[in-house]
């Protein structure tokens, strides 16, 4: 006799395997962890399989578990746009930060989206870097976002789906006062002796600061000590200010009082953005943001690599790719 198989236990089984902790997965979904856990039973009995491997130290998907989570993933998204009544529910689109700048890629993509669907709804959200937004991808509480994809964990990456978007071109934001603060650009040899500050501190950033510290590495440079990170411009001037060091970005950001952007050179380090989401994700405005990043990319260049330039291999297999 065929069992019904009600909504809810797939939504408690994603959010125990996105988190392999009951306790926290309850919290998320906002349930007593017995009604958690007597739902994932439930599941198991309809489906005649065990999906979790339980100790009393951990959790763990068994294989049957792993099999389960992208189909279950693609119910739940249907059953979204139904409720949402088709295709009209929000895309939620991570841009990383609140702070904006005439030519950020995520800024012009949104923009861009936004003009080609304007009966759609993409909302901006700021969740400060991939590495924080692609925790949130993963639990359906956001659906896109940019950001250097090659620096998230393994078991991040196989669970998501990318597109490489631009080559940005990266630069350092110094104080006014810093002694390499007048120069036009910034040779990467120029920085011996000057600490540069990757945000290794903030933990929304970890795919950057990898980023960094393998530049960093390669050219016998040194990092900066770890701070707390700032959050919004005025906070980032006074941060900027208050510690006097180098800080690496990239062109296109916006003005900063106080400081200024100076291009890296001799080489010119890059660093690969590109678009993450879902490999379910079906919505006119990730369609749009796809357009955009192939409509830009093309008119500008935005994937074409200067020679001589500065990449990490596994971004540059990505690209190749």
């Amino acid at each position: 006799m065929p069992h019904d198989l009600h909504p809810r236990l797939l939504r408690g089984f994603v959010a125990t395997a996105e988190t392999l902790h009951f306790g926290r997965a309850a919290g998320n979904l906002h349930v007593a962890q017995q009604a958690l856990s007597r739902d994932i039973r439930t599941l198991e009995r309809v489906l005649g399989r065990t999906l979790f491997a339980r100790t009393t130290r951990s959790v763990e998907l068994t294989p049957a578990g792993e099999r389960l989570l992208p189909m279950a993933h693609q119910l739940l998204a249907l059953q979204d746009e139904i409720l949402a009544g088709g295709d009209s529910r929000a895309l939620l689109v991570d841009l990383n930060s609140a702070v904006t700048g005439d030519d950020l890629t995520a800024d012009r993509l949104l923009a861009a989206a936004r003009a080609a669907v304007p009966d759609g709804e993409l909302l901006a959200r700021f969740h400060g870097g991939l590495a924080a937004a692609a925790k949130e991808l993963l639990v359906h509480r956001l659906d896109v976002s940019f950001g250097r994809y090659a620096g998230l964990p393994t078991q991040l990456r196989a669970r998501l789906a990318h597109s490489p978007v631009r080559l940005e071109r990266m630069a350092v934001l110094l104080p006014l006062t810093h002694p390499l603060a007048a120069r036009p650009e910034v040779p990467l040899a120029a920085l011996a002796g000057h600490p540069v500050d990757i945000c290794a501190g903030n933990p929304a950033t970890t795919e950057w600061a990898d980023l960094g510290r393998q530049l960093l590495g390669a050219h016998g440079l040194v990092a900066a000590t770890p701070y707390s990170p700032p959050v919004g411009a005025d906070e980032l001037a006074h941060y900027i200010d208050r510690h006097g060091e180098a800080m690496l970005t990239t062109t296109g950001g916006p003005e900063i009082p106080g400081t200024v952007t100076r291009p890296l050179v001799e080489p010119v380090p890059l660093s690969l953005v590109g678009l993450v989401h879902r490999p379910e994700m079906r919505h006119p405005g990730l369609d749009a943001l796809r357009a955009a990043a192939a409509d830009l990319g093309s008119r500008e260049g935005w994937l074409r690599r200067p020679p001589g330039s500065w990449l990490p291999r596994e971004d540059a297999e990505l690209l190749r790719s």
